[in-house]
């Protein structure tokens, strides 16, 4: 295990920085999902690997906007800026749920980042989730923009929600509705995997009842595979939404959503993934 030094800070956004003592050439950005918070831990985590890594928060901070709402993908590029700056000559992106999807969009965008570590992966854009800049939740916008113009996207059917329902909710199925009701904007807001020059490694559980991960990544695979890109896809059948690697602490149980899973079985998928994460991140 690598000693690594911590740095908070607060511009261009809020993040925190794991440098290895002695330094490392490889960086990588750590992305969080809708949850927008830091992923502190896991960054940690692979910085003891010798890596350097840098976890954002790329909504909800001050300046930012409240939700995912047309976000920039230059918040990322930026990253990108910072991590080379400091170094690190080879990139990743390590993304969770939302977080990959915005990792495999900027890669697609940005040629410096070479690997991309999808964890619980979509295969769309999709709308926003959450209110915009100007408060407004509706109608739905994209959830990224580019050059300051919005990403086709998917939007989502409301109908699916059942306000007499109780208990956690699995909103895979609203992913799924949303996709068979709005199928002709399908094609446009599929993301292109396969324009990355950057690997993919995609991790996926087949219990996700947030969102229809393991699909998601098969049919990334298939896009990659038909295009001659390299890819590898990890999954576990009884795995949720929220693998844990090694080292990491499950979290409380969602009164609101219904993650999938079991801990062991997330604990299992972050256990088999974890060396090849770690491997394609090197470049092994």
């Amino acid at each position: 295990m690598v000693t690594v030094t911590e740095h908070e800070l607060t511009e261009p956004w809020e993040s925190v920085l794991y440098e290895p003592v002695g330094g490392g050439d490889v960086g990588v950005l750590v992305l969080s999902g809708s949850s927008g918070r830091l992923r502190r831990r896991r960054a940690r985590l692979l910085a003891e690997q010798g890596l350097l890594t840098l976890a954002i928060r790329w909504f909800g901070g001050p300046g930012q906007s409240p939700g995912i709402c047309e976000i920039p993908l230059e918040t990322f590029t930026a990253a990108v800026d910072l991590l080379q700056a400091r170094g690190a000559r080879r990139i990743g992106i390590v993304g969770n749920s939302k977080g990959s999807e915005a990792g495999m969009l900027t890669a697609i965008r940005d040629p410096r980042v070479a690997v991309v570590i999808a964890l619980a992966p979509t295969a769309m854009v999709w709308g926003s989730v959450g209110p915009g800049r100007d408060g407004e939740q509706r109608p739905y916008r994209s959830a990224w923009t580019w050059h300051g113009e919005p990403l086709p996207f998917v939007p989502y059917d409301d109908s699916w929600w059942d306000p007499s329902a109780v208990g956690p909710a699995a909103v895979r199925g609203l992913y799924e509705l949303s996709e068979r009701t709005f199928a002709d904007r399908l094609p446009a807001a599929a993301i292109p995997v396969e324009e990355a020059q950057a690997d993919l490694l995609l991790v996926a559980g087949g219990d996700d009842r947030i969102w229809p991960a393991m699909t998601s990544a098969l049919r990334l695979a298939e896009r990659r595979r038909a295009a001659g890109r390299t890819v590898r896809l990890i999954s576990h059948g009884e795995a949720g939404h929220g693998l844990l690697f090694p080292g990491e602490s499950a979290r409380p149980a969602s009164a609101e959503f219904d993650f999938g899973g079991t801990e062991a079985a997330d604990r299992l998928l972050g256990e088999q993934s974890w060396p090849h994460v770690v491997a394609a991140l090197r470049g092994d």
